[in-house]
């Protein structure tokens, strides 16, 4: 029997979508009028099958059975948790690297008063949370230890929870995210998806913390040799779905789950662009979606020789295109440009 997958797509934004829910020729993403759809893709490993939403009633009875029991989890409304507000997507998580050779801006805020000063600015331009890092994980990087990872964060972190900035914490290791938590961090950001370090599932449960779990193949010093999926879209959504089952059978019955696919994170451009481009599929999956696009390679490779070390462009036209594909969480460094690149948008297609 064939397994099926179903992506919302052709979607709809700002007050036309208003208008066209409210004419119930759309569905609401999340219970959101202002982004809906009127189209889905029914995808198998073999076929994928385009159909408006109003032929959903003419398909076969298991088709119907499972597209319906999808459909009720992509229009499910999101609870606002770890500072992010679901009802006003999307949320930026602010960048803060105190590594120094994490891939862009490695060196540039890992002495503890530009650190600050940095986190600082990046809730005062618009972030929801900041996303704080001692150890790089970019490619070709190798794990650090324990107690230089902890020591890298340690003091800006205490300082920047008294000054009551909310923190999400970036790392792999169990005790560093126990450490973490204890002094206040709001959310857990494992770019492993939970697989470097076995008590790290121990210690999720234990506090009952809020987490994102990202796709990433292989280790940051060898997950871009070659990168293979049987199908990239399909493969990543059935590691998530497997993750959760995992953690049900652990004893984590929250939903306070974010889903990042791992952008460069063992993928080349083929698979990078194609994530993105059906990124949309991930909500049937009934999380939030987080996107970690800022600065990334695929927007050297495809700007080309229109390429610079910032990559503003590549990266706010990529967080518009998610956007409009109801992505709820976008990881960025560059919060002040991507935030007025969204609030442009928005006040021109709803003028």
């Amino acid at each position: 029997m064939f397994r099926y997958y179903t992506r919302a797509c052709n979607f709809y934004y700002g007050n036309h979508s208003i208008k066209l829910v409210n004419q119930k020729k759309t569905l609401p993403l999340c219970k959101k009028k202002e982004i809906s759809f009127d189209q889905i893709e029914i995808i198998t490993r073999k076929s994928k099958r385009r159909i408006s939403i109003n032929q959903i009633k003419n398909l076969s009875k298991p088709q119907r059975k499972k597209i319906n029991f999808d459909l009720k989890k992509i229009k499910l409304k999101k609870k606002n948790f770890s500072n992010f507000n679901f009802e006003k997507s999307p949320n930026l998580l602010g960048i803060l690297n105190l590594t120094p050779d994490s891939f862009s801006d490695g060196g540039k805020f890992n002495s503890t008063k530009k650190g600050v000063y940095h986190a600082t600015n990046l809730i005062r331009d618009g972030a929801n949370l900041i996303d704080i890092g001692g150890e790089s994980t970019r490619p070709g990087s190798k794990a650090i230890s324990e107690s230089l990872e902890w020591n890298r964060i340690n003091k800006i972190l205490k300082l920047l929870i008294k000054k009551k900035i909310p923190l999400s914490l970036d790392t792999r290791k169990s005790n560093i995210m126990e450490k973490g938590i204890k002094k206040g961090v709001k959310l857990i950001n494992d770019v492993s998806g939970l697989d470097f370090d076995v008590n790290t599932i121990g210690i999720l449960k234990k506090y009952k913390v809020p987490f994102i779990i990202q796709h990433s193949k292989g280790l940051p010093e060898n997950m871009q040799n070659k990168p293979h999926y049987k199908n990239e879209i399909l493969d990543i959504y059935d590691f998530f779905e497997d993750k959760i089952k995992l953690l049900r059978s652990k004893g984590i019955k929250h939903n306070n789950i974010i889903l990042d696919p791992g952008i460069g994170f063992g993928k080349n451009l083929k698979h990078n662009m194609s994530l993105i481009h059906n990124i949309s599929i991930f909500h049937s999956l009934g999380f939030p979606i987080l996107v970690g696009n800022s600065r990334k390679r695929f927007i050297k490779d495809l700007s080309g020789k229109n390429d610079s070390k910032s990559r503003i462009g590549g990266t706010t036209a990529s967080s518009i295109y998610l956007m409009m594909q109801g992505v709820q969480i976008l990881r960025i460094h560059d919060v002040n440009e991507v935030k007025q690149g969204l609030k442009i948008f928005k006040k021109i297609i709803n003028y």
